[in-house]
């Protein structure tokens, strides 16, 4: 029985990781009509996610700010996420001619994606933000 409730409580944390859009991007995508505005929602949702992520980077930079070597690191770290997060897009799409090879979508989908890797982002500096709070 304590198995069973296990893997539920497991499954439902699982699915909470699959609708990781915001309320903003659902709402601008039930109004939107083309392709293009698709886009601009997905091209919005990257912009916020981005946003959210530069926030809680400056948090932790200032949280550290007295620890020269744990600034560096956390630093590289960002630096090597950033080299990460391009060649993780660039793998997933690797077409030349990318508009060509994946159509009207290809905006969307890179921003999407580039949002979803964002979010894993920030829960990862998330984690090292904790870590590093002193309470």
């Amino acid at each position: 029985m304590r198995t069973c409730i296990l893997v539920v409580l497991m499954s439902l944390g699982s699915f909470s990781c699959l609708a990781q859009d915001s309320a903003a991007y659902r709402a601008c995508s039930k109004q939107a009509t083309t392709q293009h505005d698709m886009n601009a929602c997905a091209n919005e949702e990257a912009k916020r996610i981005n946003d959210e992520l530069h926030k809680v980077y400056k948090l932790l930079l200032t949280k550290v700010s007295g620890d020269a070597l744990a600034t560096a690191k956390i630093r590289a770290a960002e630096k090597a996420w950033t080299a990460y997060r391009d060649a993780y897009i660039e793998a997933m799409y690797p077409a030349k001619d990318k508009q060509a090879e994946y159509g009207s979508i290809f905006p969307m989908e890179v921003d999407l994606l580039g949002a979803k890797l964002t979010r894993q982002q920030i829960s990862a500096l998330r984690d090292i933000l904790r870590e590093n709070d002193p309470q």
